[in-house]
């Protein structure tokens, strides 16, 4: 059986979110862990524009899209009901008007900006995180669904960046989510180190083993 193939990096929040969505839908694939210094030429004969996550199935087509393959994988089995928690304008505003926050806080070098404004910003969406999370355990209810994976990443990314201050800010509700998705299983699977994939490799999503 020829199984799909997932490009991926570790440390990107979109690639994390296509691996938690694989592995909770229980799919199996193959893992190639791409070196972004040295990425290698079969991800780039797949999808030009060679940014992970990037999923060839087994039929040849090519997903290159984090949120698009989450939704894919589900499709095909939702065992938690991820869903029905499919929040696409919260998503948007994360992968919007957040993530050019983050970017800009985190390289402020990069991108010629001043951090601290961005970081105010930042803190300013992640009220709207706030608010939902006062009287519930997730964005969306309860459970854990495809609006909490998608966004969760991200927030540990911009947690990272100073860690002491962040810890300080009037932002319980974001701390509590984002320590329950941080040591929850299904991200210590995700998060599985791999050496960068060269040929004859072959590594299945969520498993130590390798060849």
């Amino acid at each position: 059986m020829t199984l799909p193939i997932l490009y991926s990096f570790r440390r990107c929040p979109y690639a994390m979110r296509a691996r938690m969505g694989l592995l909770v839908s229980e799919t199996l694939c193959e893992i190639r862990e791409v070196a972004l210094r040295a990425k290698p030429d079969d991800l780039i004969a797949v999808s030009p524009k060679a940014t992970v996550p990037v999923l060839v199935l087994s039929d040849g087509r090519v997903i290159d899209q984090s949120l698009d393959i989450l939704r894919w994988a589900l499709a095909r089995h939702d065992p938690e009901d991820w869903l029905a928690g499919d929040d696409t304008a919260l998503i948007a505003g994360n992968d919007g008007t957040f993530k050019h926050h983050l970017d800009r806080y985190k390289y402020p070098d990069r991108h010629g900006s001043d951090p601290l404004d961005h970081r105010v910003a930042a803190v300013a969406w992640l009220m709207t995180l706030e608010h939902r999370l006062a009287n519930r355990a997730n964005v969306c209810g309860e459970r854990r669904q495809l609006a909490d994976i998608a966004i969760f990443p991200f927030v540990r990314q911009f947690a990272a960046v100073e860690p002491d201050w962040f810890a300080a800010q009037q932002l319980p509700g974001v701390r509590a989510w984002l320590d329950r998705h941080l040591s929850a299983p299904l991200f210590a699977r995700a998060m599985t180190k791999l050496a960068p994939w060269r040929a004859g490799m072959y590594v299945i999503l969520g498993d130590n083993t390798s060849s």
